[in-house]
């Protein structure tokens, strides 16, 4: 894909295609046109119709800081700064000597302040460019060493954005210095046109820039990829199991092995990170699995894989298994093969996976699939080292699941205990990110940040519940939150939120029995519930009437609990 595509795709009517329409604002000290029409450009690519709001030329800081700008009008749903290092440098070259130890904290300081404003004035959230390395050799290499060199002061300043970032949960940074770390200096920026014109990049490294602005803000309302598919053999390892024997499969150190080690490295620290590993192979199980349990060299093992689905069924049917058994959406997968019939059957039976077009040769097979950056996330907790497992687990409830005739000795025979909370320091993290990845069993569609939460769960206009569930299989963690706003005639409930890997385990009718015997102790009578469909969560939309709430008109459902009889649940509360 290059910027003439993308500037062709700007041009192109969205209603038809935009799933998705999200206000972005884009601030800058360099020439911003280019970079607004690659985003709306990327945007078509996915799904999105950008509304963008560009700040005058070299206004970024005039704009944040007037709570009355255009910019606070527009109301936008992400405001990106876009601050080039060309410029810094000449600030920098202006700054005496004596004062340049200080001039990272400073700009840090100056960031801070400007993020602090909007925070002030918008619930907008922001994305920070960080700043590429440019040469300018005034110390040479001994510029790494010394307070004084700009390389120095810009290694701490991308190091403060770091940090900044850690700590202000609507702050996300993105990390234009490896983008050009990947395309090359002289990829990047034209002096010619730069000196000519004060732009900054080339148009068609614009185009990552827009691919990396996009998925973050996709991770961050919600759509992201969260499960990658692996085929076996000459994807995982050089050669055929089945042929070739264990002995003889490419991986390793030596000769192209190395390049599906790389590979399999490369996902190991993905399912480390929380992405769900899964295998579709046309083999023998029984084969395959040896090869994960006994060959030295292999770097994932089976304990990094949720799920097999290795058979000699066509990998369409496969993937549809693994969709079944994991209770997710095809839209958050990735299949990745090394044979193109398998790719192209698998585009065509199921549109909605992501099928990378991988390149010939293995060697490229993980630098490839790193700068398509796919696997982009928003958010990170400790327990998303452990979802592997808990998907796992319940492919093993599924498998369970068969041997019951009747569904309700199923749901007694998993003894399930429910962990019944109110939100605190401790979970607030998983809390914003269930928000934030729950699409399908969302009857709102709200998102919560961190700072949002802890907002909720101080106000006494609200109160706030979360779920946690336990079986005889393991521990789901925290899988459920609701959010319910004081009213004159009762409670209004904000938000409710499941993970799709509990449906239909009577956890549902748990939650409303727990939220009516808390609301009768505050002598509330009426709950009132909203369904706002999307494409994703029409699996909610009879959720209010299947639990006994009646139309109340608008979207609006409510239940009085004058009359509400307890519902039938196969979960006992442990505390």
């Amino acid at each position: 894909m290059n910027f003439l595509q993308l500037k062709k795709n700007a041009k192109k009517d969205f209603s038809k295609y935009a799933h998705t329409r999200i206000k972005v604002a884009v601030l800058g000290d360099t020439p911003t046109q280019l970079l607004t029409t690659s985003l709306i450009g990327y945007g078509f690519e996915e799904g999105v119709s950008f509304e963008i709001y560009e700040a005058e030329y070299q206004q970024a800081v005039r704009e944040i800081m007037n709570a009355s700008s255009s910019l606070y009008s527009f109301d936008a749903a992400f405001i990106i700064i876009f601050f080039a290092a060309e410029e810094l440098y000449k600030k920098f070259a202006l700054t005496p000597l004596s004062k340049r130890p200080q001039f990272a904290q400073k700009q840090i300081e100056l960031y801070e302040t400007l993020v602090a404003a909007i925070e002030a004035n918008t619930t907008s959230k922001v994305i920070l460019f960080n700043f590429w390395q440019v040469p300018d050799n005034v110390f040479g290499n001994f510029g790494n060493k010394t307070q004084y060199s700009f390389t120095y002061q810009l290694r701490a300043i991308n190091m403060g954005i770091m940090q900044m970032a850690a700590n202000q949960k609507n702050l996300f940074v993105l990390d234009v210095d490896s983008l050009q770390n990947q395309q090359g200096y002289n990829a990047r920026l034209n002096k010619a046109v730069y000196v000519n014109t004060g732009i900054v990049t080339n148009p068609d490294f614009l185009v990552p820039v827009a691919q990396n602005i996009t998925r973050i803000i996709l991770s961050v309302t919600g759509r992201f990829y969260k499960c990658l598919i692996v085929d076996m053999d000459n994807t995982l390892w050089g050669g055929v199991i089945g042929d070739d024997g264990i002995d003889n499969i490419q991986i390793g150190n030596l000769g192209i092995g190395k390049a599906y080690t790389d590979l399999q490295l490369w996902i190991k620290q993905l399912n480390q990170r929380g992405v769900i590993i899964a295998v579709c192979s046309k083999n023998e199980e029984s084969t395959v699995k040896e090869v994960f349990e006994k060959h030295p060299d292999m770097q994932l093992r089976m304990d990094d894989i949720a799920f097999f689905a290795v058979n000699w069924d066509n990998k369409a049917d496969n993937i549809r298994l693994i969709q079944a058994a994991l209770n997710i959406s095809f839209d958050s997968m990735v299949f990745i093969d090394d044979n193109p019939f398998e790719r192209n059957l698998v585009r065509k039976e199921l549109p909605e996976v992501c099928v990378p077009e991988l390149p010939g040769d293995p060697a490229g097979y993980a630098g490839f699939l790193q700068e398509l950056n796919l696997f982009e996330t928003a958010s990170f907790t400790i327990e998303d080292t452990v979802r592997n497992e808990q998907y796992k687990k319940e492919a093993e409830r599924v498998k369970a699941k068969q041997i019951f005739t009747n569904e309700d000795e199923y749901l007694a025979n998993l003894d399930m205990k429910a962990i019944v909370g109110r939100f605190n320091s401790f979970n607030i993290p998983r809390l914003a990110q269930l928000s934030q990845r729950s699409n399908q069993f969302n009857l709102r569609t709200v998102r919560y940040t961190e700072k949002d939460i802890e907002a909720l769960a101080t106000d006494s206009n609200y109160m706030v519940f979360d779920f946690s569930l336990k079986d005889k299989f393991g521990d789901n963690g925290l899988v459920s939150m609701v959010v319910l706003k004081k009213q004159e005639n009762g409670f209004f409930i904000e938000n409710w939120l499941m993970s799709c890997r509990v449906l239909k385990r009577s956890l549902e009718n748990f939650v409303l029995n727990t939220l009516v015997e808390h609301a009768i102790k505050e002598n509330v009578l009426l709950f009132t519930g909203e369904y706002l469909p999307t494409v994703k969560n029409a699996m909610v939309k009879d959720f209010y009437p299947s639990l006994g709430f009646i139309p109340a008109g608008n979207n609006l459902w409510q239940l009085n609990l004058n009359n509400f009889t307890p519902l039938k649940t196969f979960i006992k509360e442990r505390a």
